[in-house]
């Protein structure tokens, strides 16, 4: 068996929910020993989110694989007592309560870093530890509709809409692994020794991803708006409906490809237009575009415009469902769908690791732990 990367890393987890635990999840699938700490009065809320099966949701399964899971009564003094114990010991926190919660309990970062003046903690909240909302409740919805997102998703003609995951808590998730492991290269690599503390905040980390729209409206005033399916200043590209009801994304923005897709579609005669010589060009005619397009899609099924498009190098692919995804064989090749065994139910398709490291790859070698308070608390 391969090394992991991350092999020598002791974390403790402190919070329930989406973010914190999605960030220890990633540490756990490359080897870092991850300690759950969970209430004892029935653990974290996802056991029971969702589909459950033999008592536990089937998104506990995945979210807490590679764990160890401990019952510990954080407001109890031996409970806090236990914290300090193991903050002594661990390399890293991770924490999503709200902000002062744990200075409340006598457990936040000044106080344990005296403790451990190595310890990397790194706090997920909605709001950030500072700042006059710190104190408000935070989830990652919210963030999702601070940072931008919201605003953005859907039609124009319809209320603002949700993407169909907790995606402003998983982005949050991604921002405090990036953050521990900048905070361990200069702790072990650099020498230093030293630990630090990082803040991550829900709306922050959504708005990092809202591209250009800041810099649009501070020179332009320019106001992002929903726009469904279509890339408002790039074309084409959309999603086109298909003669057999299905739909096809097509992104050919680049000028090679629109050149190639016009000679695909049976209008050469428009690869060369003046009128389409660029993007900046044949955004002027974005509707034009894509009626001629979908004009074309739907005289095809799509599989048979999939097929054409690759043989003409055009970037297509259909919208898929996880029925899809499961019998994909390119997903299977990559190693994306596993199976894990899960005590009570059996053999259970759990997505594979990301990234794909060459030397120490990651592997998930347990899924998360059914409930048993009484063989865990502390």
């Amino acid at each position: 068996m391969k090394p992991k990367a991350l092999e020598g890393l002791k974390i403790l987890e402190m919070g329930q929910l989406i973010a914190g635990p999605s960030a220890g999840r990633l540490f756990a699938e490359f080897g870092a020993e991850v300690i759950k700490v969970e209430s004892p009065d029935g653990g974290d809320p996802i056991r029971t989110w969702r589909v459950v099966e033999n008592g536990t949701s089937l998104w506990w399964h995945v979210q807490s694989r590679n764990k160890k899971s401990i019952a510990i009564d954080l407001r109890h003094p031996e409970g806090q007592g236990l914290i300090r114990h193991f903050a002594k010991e661990v390399d890293i926190i991770i924490e999503n309560f709200r902000p002062g919660t744990l200075e409340k309990w006598g457990l936040g970062y000044e106080q344990l870093r005296e403790l451990n003046p190595g310890l990397i903690m790194v706090r997920v909240s909605g709001y950030g530890q500072d700042g006059p909302y710190r104190d408000k409740p935070g989830f990652g919805s919210i963030g999702e509709a601070m940072g931008g997102l919201r605003y953005l998703t859907g039609y124009p003609d319809r209320p603002p809409t949700r993407v169909g995951i907790s995606i402003g808590d998983s982005i949050s998730s991604l921002y405090a692994v990036i953050g521990v492991m900048m905070a361990v290269y200069h702790r072990d690599v650099k020498g230093t020794g030293q630990g630090q503390c990082i803040d991550v905040a829900l709306y922050e980390s959504v708005f990092s991803f809202m591209e250009s729209m800041l810099p649009e409206y501070d020179r332009t005033g320019v106001i992002r708006e929903r726009t469904g399916s279509t890339l408002p200043g790039i074309t084409p590209s959309n999603t086109y409906l298909c003669r057999d009801g299905k739909y096809v994304v097509i992104g050919a923005n680049g000028d090679g490809i629109f050149r190639r897709l016009m000679v695909a579609i049976g209008h050469s005669e428009l690869a060369n237009d003046s009128r389409f010589q660029n993007n900046a060009a044949r955004s002027k005619y974005a509707a034009l575009l894509d009626s001629l397009i979908e004009k074309w899609t739907m005289r095809l099924d799509l599989k048979d415009i999939l097929s054409i498009l690759d043989e003409a190098g055009v970037p297509s692919g259909s919208i898929y469902s996880i029925e899809d995804i499961v019998s994909d064989p390119h997903y299977q090749a990559r190693d994306m769908i596993q199976e894990i065994e899960v005590e009570g139910i059996g053999k259970l398709k759990v997505p594979g690791i990301v990234p794909k490291l060459s030397k120490t790859p990651g592997s998930l070698e347990w899924a998360g732990q059914d409930w048993d308070s009484t063989q865990w608390k502390y």
